[in-house]
C-alpha cells in the first residue's frame, strides 16, 4: 500500500462528503422516519468510509478486501435508500441525481480497488 493513512484515499474523502450530504437530506425528512429510513440511511452512509478505514488499518490485504466488500455491501443498500426516499417523496429528483452519482463513483472506486488487490 502507498498511503500513508485512510485519509489519503480518494474514495474514503468522498464516502466521508456522502455521509454529510445524507445527513443534511435526512434532516429534512418528517420526524416519523427518524426511526425507520433516516436512521437507516445514515447508518448505511457511515459504514461506507467506516469499512474503509478500518480494513486499511487491519495490516492484511485479505482484510482490507474484506472490509472494502463490506462498504461496497453498504452502498449498495444506500442505493436502495436512496430510490425508496426518492419513491416517497422525501427527497426531490434533482437531489436524488446528485447524490446518487456521487455514490455511483464511490461504488466504480472501490469495485477498482477490490480488482486490483484481489
Amino acid at each position: 500500500m502507498k498511503t500513508a493513512s485512510y485519509r489519503d484515499l480518494i474514495v474514503w474523502q468522498k464516502s466521508v462528503e456522502i455521509v454529510i450530504r445524507i445527513y443534511q437530506i435526512t434532516e429534512t425528512f418528517p420526524r416519523e422516519d427518524v426511526f425507520g429510513l433516516t436512521s437507516q440511511m445514515r447508518r448505511a452512509a457511515v459504514s461506507l468510509p467506516s469499512n474503509i478505514a478500518e480494513g486499511r488499518y487491519r495490516g492484511t490485504k485479505k482484510d482490507f478486501c474484506h472490509f472494502l466488500r463490506i462498504a461496497f455491501a453498504s452502498g449498495a443498500e444506500l442505493e436502495t435508500q436512496l430510490e425508496i426516499a426518492k419513491r416517497l417523496s422525501r427527497i426531490s429528483s434533482s437531489e436524488y441525481d446528485k447524490v446518487n452519482a456521487e455514490l455511483e463513483e464511490v461504488m466504480k472506486m472501490l469495485n477498482v480497488m477490490l480488482s486490483k488487490l484481489v
